[in-house]
């Protein structure tokens, strides 16, 4: 007779050892011991040794070579403090995230020479009053607060007539100044983002402490229209984010040019120089460190300061520079940039296209007897084969005659160094000039991004800041895409019904699967 207790216990199968749970416990613990460490050990080497990508179309959140190289210049790395900056913006501002990226970039790019505090004026009351009170400021705007002060002087100063201001080494970047605004009819909205520009040129200001100064020969230009849209004030504004400011001066009433000028301007001059006028120029041209930018309009030079500048190796000639093509008759002119010039590195080898009239250029590249008198001219915009000089234009139809027209090669913008460029020791002392036949380049129909890099490298190039030449930022534009009142109905149901309903489908059948 079996007994009962056998006739329930099912024998386990020889060679089966039977279930350790205590064992089972213990690995299971040990492997989630093992995988929280290598859990935590991979988030501390991803946030020490990391590999920033950004993956937007056009590099919004990237930042510009010549932002990257002024951060990684000495103006800002052999400061004794770093800079701070206190970004005080609202969560709710529509350019919040953007800055805020922008800014990170900027102190990881620094190296640890800008701090970075982000403030919320509407979370953190206690420390926006702090802010407000040491720095004399309502934060009732999103600004972001640059402060390259090196002393123990404070923030808010006041003169002697009473009248209070901020340290000159303090500087605001206000967020309405990032938004690029368009009018539409009665609408007003914002049209493209230029924070980078803002903060580049507020960072530099702030470190400068003021703008470097140019003085544009006032009686002699044509232009004199500083209304917005005008190449005129174009001109100002892109002089104005490179924290160059530009002043004007009558040069017939001067007996010199003053000292404490960055550089002198000559720009689309209608009026002749006369000899004394001249001999100021030529005067001004003989100092160290002397900065001139001449920019000639579709009129060309008149004779006096034609004759300078081709004593100096570069001659602006009387033609317009056309080609043809499908029989039609080109007046933009296309070059590229040449080698040579360290502030042309990110342009270098590219092409360009200058709207409305341009002159050719004659440049008198390595003449014996200009390097005899330490005068350096070189090609800085190289125009493209097929094009020529027209010297007949507007006479009839334009056609290349090899006895009176201008041809390829020549240029369409050159650079004049006197003194020894090429020596570190004595760079600094040397003078510089740029000339371009071309000015219709800064009206609103003909710009070009190209160009206006061109622009700002020449003049950082021009005032001895050539850290921060190079490719500049690009405005973020807005776009807005237009449907149908149908089209978005459809979006609203696939979103609220069709996606949900789907999410809830694919649910059930996994968990009637896994119960079967």
């Amino acid at each position: 007779m079996t007994d009962s207790a056998d006739s329930t216990e099912s024998p386990i199968p020889a060679g089966v050892r039977p279930l350790n749970r205590w064992r089972a416990g213990s690995l299971a613990g040990i492997t989630l011991l093992l995988a929280l460490v290598a859990v935590v050990a991979l988030n501390y080497l991803g946030f020490h040794h990391y590999l920033r990508a950004d993956l937007s179309r056009s590099d919004d959140y990237s930042l510009s070579s010549a932002t990257r190289g002024y951060l990684g210049s000495a103006a800002l790395n052999e400061r004794a403090a770093p800079v701070r900056w206190i970004l005080a913006f609202r969560r709710t501002s529509p350019f919040y995230e953007r800055v805020r990226a922008l800014a990170e970039e900027y102190q990881r790019l620094s190296g640890g020479r800008i701090v970075l505090e982000t403030v919320d004026p509407m979370r953190s009351p206690a420390r926006t009053q702090e802010i407000a009170a040491a720095y004399g400021i309502t934060l009732v705007r999103d600004l972001v607060i640059i402060d390259a002060r090196t002393d123990d002087a404070p923030a808010l100063r006041e003169g002697a007539d009473g009248v209070k201001s901020l340290h000159p080494h303090v500087k605001l970047a206000l967020g309405e100044q990032m938004a690029v605004h368009e009018t539409s009819g009665a609408v007003r909205r914002i049209a493209a983002f230029r924070g980078e520009d803002v903060l580049t040129a507020t960072l530099v200001e702030a470190i400068e402490g003021k703008p470097r100064m140019m003085a544009l020969v006032a009686d002699k230009t044509s232009l004199t229209d500083a209304s917005p849209g005008t190449a005129r004030a174009m001109f100002e504004e892109k002089l104005r984010f490179q924290n160059i400011g530009l002043a004007e001066l009558r040069i017939a009433d001067l007996q010199d040019i003053p000292e404490d000028l960055a550089g002198l301007v000559i720009a689309a001059p209608r009026h002749d120089f006369t000899e004394r006028e001249i001999g100021l120029i030529a005067k001004y041209w003989n100092r160290p460190r002397a900065a001139i930018l001449v920019l000639a309009d579709a009129d060309g030079l008149p004779p006096n300061l034609r004759a300078f500048l081709r004593g100096n190796g570069v001659t602006v000639r009387k033609d317009r520079v056309v080609t043809r093509r499908d029989g039609a008759v080109i007046t933009s002119a296309e070059g590229v940039f040449t080698h040579g010039l360290g502030f042309l590195s990110g342009l270098s080898g590219q092409s360009t296209s200058l709207g409305g009239a341009t002159a050719s250029i004659d440049v008198r590249e390595a003449a014996d007897d200009l390097l005899a008198r330490g005068i350096l001219p070189m090609g800085l915009l190289e125009v493209l084969p097929g094009f020529w000089g027209e010297t007949r234009f507007g006479e009839g139809e334009a056609a290349f005659d090899q006895t009176e027209d201008h041809a390829a090669p020549f240029h369409l913008a050159a650079a004049v160094m006197r003194g020894k460029e090429s020596d570190d020791r004595s760079a600094a002392e040397s003078s510089r000039m740029i000339v371009m036949s071309n000015t219709d380049f800064l009206l609103p129909d003909h710009q070009r991004a190209e160009n206006l890099d061109f622009l700002a490298s020449a003049s950082n190039w021009l005032v001895g800041r050539e850290s921060l030449a190079g490719i500049g930022p690009r405005p973020l534009g807005t776009y807005k895409l237009p449907l149908f009142d149908a089209q978005v109905s459809f979006i609203n149901r696939v979103n609220l019904i069709f996606l949900p309903t789907l999410l809830l489908l694919v649910g059930g059948f996994v968990w009637s699967a896994r119960r079967a």
